[in-house]
């Protein structure tokens, strides 16, 4: 069969299409549709011109021979960096009068999350304000007070009780200030409302908070979280203990993602073990792509060993680079003329982000490991159009 030649105004229109019928719920109607053509409706290659391989992005890398490494299993569940987290509390006890801050929301660093009113900060305030006006006007008497001294019109000691009258009053008006920068407060009027405010940036995962509610300092009304980078707390056997080490790579997939794969390494191995499972944790940090992943979600972390397969190298081929066309694995193999070759192949073990080729592909052949979807909606809306 011809190669199924694609220039650069076919690709565009060959993905719209797909684009559209996606959109339009054709998607599967059309796929049904190409895996349901036979061998001989189906192109086994495409040519794309220069241009639309570097538009496409579409790159390949030699298939090569290499021993798998054998990988650990570990359960476990996505977890919040606890350095990226806060729990939101009032510094003093008093009465919930406004609450602004919603589960499930983003925050920035000072929004106000709450008002509470405190009886107390109305008195610490007057307090203050009293002591700074006194020793306001002790500074200026222990100042009057010296100059008198220079023209011998009072006395050494009366300068000293003056200076020191003024700075008394000045370390107390100090710790009454201090006392109000620790409530969250400033030092200016005499309300009595406190305003509590993010201390970071980040997710509310919790809040137990209503209107009216007395609360202390004990009581967390509410929980932020920085989710951008999350932690994955596996649980590893003690048997298994000795092939891991820090700093190995890891591939999480959790339940709620079935095809998805998040990637990172053991940042950390605990140090105590569960005295009922006789288990302890790896930690695996993890970027969280697109907010996908939230905390309490169970899945799997495979952890590469130093380790390797006993039956030794096979073919072994980026894991993007096997896709799946009418039932059957598949890989495209290019060729010196831009020609992409469509080779059905067998697979065998998987590693993290690699899988081995038992049969259809020949060591040094160049895979395309980027842009296969782009290659294979070409070849699917082909078969499409010759059967019509």
């Amino acid at each position: 069969m011809r190669p199924c030649r694609i220039s650069a105004s076919c690709l565009l229109l060959v993905l719209s299409l797909g684009c559209r019928n996606t959109s339009s719920g054709g998607k599967r109607e059309g796929s049904e549709a190409a895996d349901g053509a036979g061998a001989e409706a189906r192109p086994k290659s495409v040519h794309l011109t220069a241009s639309v391989i570097a538009d496409a992005k579409i790159k390949a890398a030699p298939a090569t021979k290499e021993a798998l490494s054998v990988t650990l299993n570990l359960p476990g569940e996505i977890a919040p960096d606890p350095d990226k987290t806060a729990r939101i509390s009032s510094p003093v006890a008093g009465r919930l009068e406004q609450v602004t801050f919603r589960e499930g929301a983003s925050v920035k660093v000072g929004d106000a999350l709450a008002i509470v009113r405190v009886p107390e900060l109305g008195k610490i305030k007057a307090a203050h304000a009293g002591v700074a006006a006194k020793a306001k006007a002790a500074r200026i008497n222990a100042d009057r007070t010296k100059a008198l001294l220079e023209q011998r019109l009072t006395s050494e000691q009366a300068v000293a009780d003056a200076q020191a009258n003024a700075d008394a009053l000045e370390v107390e008006a100090r710790s009454l200030a201090d006392q109000l920068s620790a409530m969250g407060a400033g030092a200016d009027g005499t309300g009595v409302q406190l305003v509590l405010r993010a201390p970071l940036a980040g997710t509310i995962l919790a809040r137990d908070a209503i209107v009216g509610q007395p609360i202390s300092p004990e009581q967390v009304i509410g929980t932020i979280s920085d989710l951008s980078e999350v932690w994955f707390l596996g649980r590893v056997f003690e048997k298994d203990l000795e092939t891991l080490r820090l700093g190995a790579p890891a591939e999480v997939r959790l339940n709620a993602y079935a095809n998805e794969r998040f990637n990172g390494t053991i940042e950390n191995l605990g140090r105590q073990v569960d005295p009922v499972a006789r288990t302890l944790t790896a930690r695996v940090r993890l970027t969280n792509r697109d907010g996908l992943l939230r905390i309490g979600l169970f899945g799997a972390a495979r952890v590469s060993t130093d380790e390797h397969e006993d039956h030794g190298p096979l073919i072994v081929v980026p894991r993007s680079a096997v896709t799946e066309i009418g039932g059957k694995s598949v890989v495209f193999v290019r060729t010196a003329d831009d020609t992409f070759l469509l080779h059905e192949v067998t697979l065998g073990d998987t590693a993290l982000g690699k899988v081995e080729i038992v049969s259809g592909l020949k060591e040094g052949q160049l895979v395309v490991v980027d842009g296969v979807f782009t290659l294979k909606s070409v070849v699917m809306k082909a078969a499409i159009v010759e059967e019509e």
